[in-house]
């Protein structure tokens, strides 16, 4: 017990290590925060886009959403992080970060909203243009509202998932939690640092999984 406490639960170790995983933790709700405001507007503005500009537009989105669907986020932000260098374009490895997975999220939204759109009966947008209202009010004001609706759940985990996906950064040299508890850990061959990182992800993460499950009980259908 004591060689498992010392290993993991190092009072000494973790009273030199919190400032490193506090710093760790700020970059890390950051870079959630950047990724979550980018990657759900820019879904939502294709999506409506994609609702507007018809067929022509659709297959070169598909496409985009296609590839940031189908190749996982790690293999996204290597590929950018040395491959942009290589035509010129040098980013801080916190916008490679930032910018594939709001690319990553935007593919998921896109999908998810444009589902929650067709999902509106055609009735109700021809009920409401029978009224005088032109195709983008009827948007607007009729089908948007209803396919956010439907549309919060899924949105709700998929931002969950990929706000977690920030822990990739560590590959890239982003200061994250878990940058910092590596670091940590290889400065002195102790897994105290990692159970900190893993309680500072608790600490992140418990608040916008309730906040998440509130939100999808605010918006839920009732059931009749």
């Amino acid at each position: 017990m004591d060689r498992f406490l010392d290993s993991f639960l190092n009072a000494k170790l973790s009273a030199a290590t919190w400032p490193a995983i506090l710093s760790g933790l700020i970059v890390t709700i950051e870079i959630a925060a950047l990724v979550v405001g980018t990657g759900l507007l820019l879904g939502l503005a294709l999506a409506l886009v994609r609702w507007r500009a018809g067929r022509w537009f659709a297959w070169p989105l598909m496409l985009f959403v296609d590839l940031f669907r189908a190749v996982p986020p790690l293999v996204l932000v290597l590929l950018v992080f040395f491959g942009l260098p290589n035509i010129g374009i040098e980013l801080p490895s916190f916008a490679v970060l930032w910018l594939v997975l709001s690319l990553v999220l935007a593919a998921f939204a896109e999908e998810i909203v444009w589902a929650g759109l067709i999902a509106v009966k055609r009735g109700q947008r021809e009920a409401a243009r029978s009224t005088g209202l032109t195709e983008t009010q009827t948007l607007l004001y009729v089908v948007l509202p209803q396919a956010l609706r439907l549309a919060v759940a899924p949105l709700t985990n998929r931002t969950i998932a990929i706000t977690k996906n920030t822990a990739l950064g560590t590959v890239i040299g982003v200061p994250e939690i878990i940058n910092q508890a590596t670091t940590a850990v290889s400065f002195s061959g102790n897994a105290t640092p990692l159970l900190m990182g893993a309680f500072a992800y608790l600490l992140l993460f418990i608040p916008v999984i309730g906040l998440g499950r509130l939100i999808e009980s605010r918006f839920a259908w009732r059931r009749q």
